[in-house]
C-alpha cells in the first residue's frame, strides 16, 4: 500500500515512475550493445584485409592533414592570423580536429540516412530488434577515421610545446572536458542533421556544411569572421563551445563578444542540451517517416 501510494505520489509531482526508468536504462543498454555489435562486425571486416585498413589509414591521416599544411602555408607569408600566431591557431585546430574526429568515427554514417530514407532500406532497419539510431550509428564502422583523431591530436601536442600558457589546475582539467564536450556538441549536430533528412530525404551535403563545415570554421581564430557569424554560433548553433570559448580562456584571449570569463566552463551544459534537443529531433523524424513513396 505504501508503495503504491508513493507511485501515484510521483505520478502527480509529475516524476517518472520505477518502470518507465528502467524502460529507459534497458533501452539505452540495447542500443549501446547493438551498436557494439555491429561496429565490432565492420571492424572485423575491416581487419581481414589489414594492408587495404593501413592504406586508407594512412590516406585519411595525409587528407586530413592538408588543412593544417594549408595553414601553415599562410603563416609563412605571415605573422599572425586576425591577431593570433601559428600555436595559437594551432590550439584552436588540434582541439576542434580532434573532437569532431571523435565524432566522426561513432557517428560518421549518419549522413548516409537520407539514401536509406530515399530508397527504402531504412525499413530493413525498423523491422530488427535493436534502435534505429544504433544501427544508423555503427553501420560501416570506419576505423580509418582514427586518421584524423590521430593527426588533430598530433597538432595539439605541437601547440602545447610551443605556446606559452600559465596553467593552472583548472585549465588542466578543462582540457579533456572540452575535447569531450565538443565531440558532444558535434554528435548533436550530426543526430539533428539525420532527423532533417527524414524531412528533406538526400540532404546529406546539408548536414555536411555544419558539420564538417562547422570543425572547418572552428579551426581558425573568431576574429577573422564578422560578429554575425560569430554571435550566430555563440547563440543559436553552439559550435563556439567546441573550442572557441574555453579554448581562449585556457590562453588567456579575450572573446570577441566580449562575453564573461565563466561562459568557458559551460561546454557540459550546452552539450547536455544540445543532445537532448537532438533526441527530441530524433524521434520527432522517425515518428514522421512514411516509407518510400510518402
Amino acid at each position: 500500500m505504501a508503495d503504491r501510494q508513493q507511485q501515484r505520489q510521483r505520478q502527480r509531482q509529475g516524476a517518472p515512475s520505477p518502470g518507465f526508468e528502467r524502460v529507459g536504462r534497458s533501452r539505452l543498454m540495447d542500443g549501446l550493445r547493438a551498436y557494439r555489435l555491429i561496429a565490432w562486425m565492420w571492424v572485423r571486416s575491416t581487419m581481414a584485409y589489414r594492408a587495404s585498413f593501413a592504406m586508407t589509414l594512412l590516406g585519411n591521416f595525409a587528407g586530413t592533414a592538408l588543412d593544417f599544411v594549408a595553414i601553415l602555408l599562410m603563416f609563412s607569408r605571415v605573422d599572425e592570423l586576425g591577431g593570433y600566431g601559428l600555436g595559437e591557431v594551432a590550439f584552436l585546430y588540434g582541439l576542434s580536429s580532434a573532437a569532431f574526429g571523435l565524432t566522426d568515427l561513432a557517428l560518421g554514417s549518419m549522413d548516409r540516412l537520407g539514401g536509406r530514407v530515399r530508397d527504402g532500406t531504412l525499413d530493413t532497419l525498423l523491422v530488427r530488434p535493436a534502435p534505429v539510431l544504433a544501427q544508423v550509428a555503427a553501420d560501416r564502422f570506419a576505423l580509418r577515421r582514427l586518421g584524423r583523431i590521430t593527426q588533430g591530436l598530433l597538432v595539439l601536442g605541437y601547440a602545447l610545446t610551443v605556446v606559452d600558457i600559465a596553467w593552472t589546475p583548472v585549465k588542466v582539467l578543462l582540457m579533456p572536458v572540452m575535447l569531450v564536450s565538443g565531440a558532444a556538441i558535434f554528435g548533436a549536430v550530426f543526430v539533428a542533421g539525420g532527423a532533417f533528412q527524414f524531412v528533406a530525404q538526400d540532404a546529406s551535403q546539408v548536414q555536411n556544411s555544419f558539420t564538417y563545415g562547422g570543425t572547418t570554421l572552428l579551426q581558425y581564430p573568431p576574429t577573422v569572421f564578422a560578429k554575425e557569424l560569430v554571435r550566430g554560433v555563440t547563440f543559436v548553433l553552439p559550435l563556439a563551445f567546441v573550442n572557441w570559448l574555453p579554448a581562449l580562456y585556457v590562453l588567456g584571449l579575450p572573446y570577441p563578444l566580449d562575453l564573461p570569463q565563466w561562459v568557458a566552463f559551460l561546454p557540459p551544459l550546452v552539450a547536455a542540451g544540445c543532445c537532448a534537443l537532438s533526441g527530441l529531433a530524433w524521434r520527432a523524424g522517425l515518428r514522421s517517416y512514411r516509407s518510400t513513396g510518402s
